[in-house]
């Protein structure tokens, strides 16, 4: 096994820059996950600490050699693509014994290798057919098996369950989690899905426009966005947000953003850089789930401070919860409530906001004030 890091890295095609200066280290051992919208430079990344890419400036060691001018075969890593990249007239044993054969490796070794990989992925049954024979999730677990066979230093993955299905998709999920725990190999794992990254990661990288926005363990980021791009990136439904002004009450420190008028927490109230702001605007953000009834039990007592009168746009009931989309004056907020909430479209709903998990963030620079 082996870590990755990456050192000031660049690339730039053309007058673009895709990847900007980025210093990472992936752990021995992790699954460390690139998360961001199309364009923000994760591929671009994978691609070249798999030597797909070459980098304009920066260094890239795996294990404990600069691997910059070693060419793909030389690197000691296993991709697996969004696309399978199978051999469509090879049967699976075949596809999966490819590299193997190729490498001069012994028939004996060769063959318990493919067979002990096809075991744990579920798919022994399967060596004698050819890939279009197969389902998509099945090809996905040859291209896994195929990667798995080579016992590498480093798997690195590009979006392999895009292509999926969405229940086949939660399965390959949990089958992937599994096989990493079981085999241990250090993984860079790309994706533009937020809820694989949150669901599958030691640690998330969050990108855009070729920079880090941050990287740390999926709940640290949840809970600890570093700007409102991550705070708006993660998490599903998204965060609401409001442009607001928090100014000084009789009663502490308020946002306010008419109709709404919160009173923050004593203990936000406190901290020394959000006084600062204080007389200035700030982008207020909650979360759907902070977001209640107030008509129903729950873990928030509404009180003046932190309650809303709003109208209901839309219900979408959803099982254990409702969706429902609000609209307070000209501002629009989504809420996830319990699904007992006695909200209807047209009417009017009391909602309460739970302050204690709210986020304020700079007007103008978009970081994360608390």
């Amino acid at each position: 096994m082996a870590q990755v890091r990456l050192a000031n890295l660049s690339k730039r095609f053309g007058q673009t820059e895709a990847v900007k200066s980025v210093d990472l280290e992936v752990r021995d051992h992790e699954f460390l996950v690139l998360v961001g919208p199309s364009g923000c430079g994760k591929t671009t990344i994978l691609r070249m600490i798999a030597g797909l890419e070459e980098p304009t400036t920066g260094d890239i060691h795996i294990g404990d050699r600069r691997v910059n001018e070693l060419s793909p075969k030389d690197r000691d890593i296993a991709m697996v693509f969004q696309n399978y990249a199978l051999y469509p007239h090879m049967s699976v044993y075949d596809n999966m014994a490819f590299s193997l054969r190729l490498s001069k490796m012994p028939r004996a070794e060769i063959d318990e290798r493919v067979h002990e990989a096809a075991r744990m992925l579920g798919i022994d049954e399967l060596l004698d057919r050819r890939p279009g024979q197969l389902s998509g999730g099945q090809r996905q677990r040859v291209a896994v098996g195929r990667a798995v066979v080579r016992e590498p230093a480093v798997f690195l993955m590009d979006e392999p369950l895009s292509n999926l299905d969405a229940k086949l998709r939660i399965q390959t999920r949990a089958e992937l989690i599994k096989l990493h725990r079981r085999l241990g190999i250090t993984t860079v794992y790309v994706t533009h899905d937020q809820v694989e990254a949150m669901t599958m990661g030691d640690r998330i990288v969050v990108m855009r426009h070729g920079v880090i926005q941050q990287c740390d363990t999926p709940q640290q980021i949840f809970d600890h966005p570093a700007n409102r791009f991550v705070a708006g990136f993660i998490g599903s439904p998204p965060m609401n947000f409001i442009e607001a002004m928090l100014i000084e009450g009789a009663d502490g420190l308020v946002v306010e953003a008419e109709p709404l008028r919160l009173r923050l927490p004593d203990e936000m109230a406190d901290d020394e850089a959000v006084r600062a702001r204080a007389g200035g605007p700030v982008t207020f953000g909650v979360r759907p789930t902070d977001i209640h009834d107030a008509t129903l039990p729950g873990p928030v007592t509404p009180d003046e401070g932190n309650t809303v009168d709003t109208m209901v746009d839309v219900v979408e009931p959803m099982g254990a919860e409702s969706m429902v989309y609000l609209r307070a004056g000209e501002h629009s907020l989504v809420a996830s409530l319990d699904s007992a909430t006695c909200a209807a479209e047209g009417e009017t709903l009391k909602v309460a906001l739970n302050l204690s998990k709210c986020h304020l963030f700079d007007a103008k620079t978009e970081e994360t004030i608390v």
